[in-house]
């Protein structure tokens, strides 16, 4: 009889894992906070991408204080993809409302629809990859 896998968490995880982990979902928020600088304000300087991406910024390193807490293994999809993605989403836009930034009913859909694709995107080719 084979003893039971060790179950894998954020704190479980090799610290470069982690690191990975944690910059795959800081680079979806960046590509977003991007490709809405480059569709909306293009002729404006880069730091207008950090001013767009700073309240996901926050909201996502929040969302990862959530998975250390919670010791959920960060490459999941189910839990720690999806409470990264609407932790992000729904953090990031009430940062953003409350510094008086706008929050469109269009932006609220491209934004949940991206990051959602992004972070859960990365997680599914990892777990192929793994496979």
């Amino acid at each position: 009889m084979s003893s039971p896998t060790p179950r894998r968490t954020v704190a479980t995880l090799a610290p470069v894992h982690a690191g990975l982990c944690f910059a795959g979902d800081v680079v979806c928020v960046l590509l977003f906070a991007l490709g809405g600088h480059q569709s909306h304000e293009a002729s404006s300087s880069q730091l207008v991408t950090l001013r767009i991406a700073w309240p996901f910024l926050v909201a996502c390193a929040l969302a990862w204080l959530m998975l250390v807490w919670r010791s959920w293994d960060a490459r999941r999809i189910v839990p720690a993809g999806v409470t990264v993605w609407l932790t992000t989403f729904v953090v990031g836009m009430a940062l953003r409302l409350v510094s008086g930034r706008g929050v469109e009913l269009a932006f609220l859909i491209v934004s949940l629809v991206f990051l959602g694709l992004t972070m859960i995107g990365w997680r599914c080719a990892a777990g192929l990859r793994r496979r």
